[in-house]
């Protein structure tokens, strides 16, 4: 009999013979859905910088760089809804318990949020990515962004979150890519 950590006979582990409710299955299934969101993420910006390069150039508008992202990776996710700026949870506005900008530091109203990009499933609670895109033209410092981001993981149960920092200041590139 195998418990949740052993292997069966032979040389190779076998993920499959690890019980669903074993950490390192779970730890398996993260990390190997990390790194494909990450690849089809990565092909989507390549594509961003090879097609559309001059956007980025002339500094566009953020929306017009979400829009073109978001139609790149849309092939990547399959029976996935990739949308911009949605801001809906089921039928209310999407909100998160977060720092307002433009009132009074200590107040923590909850905040409706237009996220950049989710891959989501609509209608439900499955909520695999969010990514927030900025550029390095912004003036808006990074941290309530990030912040903002660990909001949609701890608060809406977003699988993942990760902030791309785009160049727009003369030339084209990937600034920053952080995972939250």
């Amino acid at each position: 009999m195998l418990n949740k950590f052993s292997q069966p006979t032979g040389n190779k582990p076998v993920l499959g013979s690890l019980r669903r409710d074993c950490p390192a299955a779970e730890i398996h299934r993260y990390s190997y859905m990390k790194k494909r969101i990450e690849k089809a993420l990565f092909a989507a910006l390549d594509v961003l910088l090879r097609a559309d390069g001059d956007i980025l150039e002339i500094d566009i508008n953020e929306r017009t760089i979400l829009h073109r992202l978001a139609n790149y990776l849309e092939p990547h996710f399959p029976g996935w809804n990739v949308d911009c700026e949605y801001n809906r949870n089921h039928d209310d506005p999407k909100r998160l318990d977060i720092q307002r900008r433009d009132v009074r530091s200590d107040d923590t109203q909850a905040t409706t949020v237009f996220p950049d990009i989710i891959v989501h499933k609509r209608g439900t609670n499955k909520n695999l990515l969010v990514i927030k895109i900025k550029k390095t033209t912004s003036r808006e410092h990074d941290n309530y962004d990030l912040g903002k981001l660990r909001a949609f993981r701890q608060q809406l149960g977003y699988r993942f979150a990760v902030f791309v920092k785009l160049k727009t200041d003369g030339g084209t590139g990937i600034d920053r890519i952080e995972w939250l």
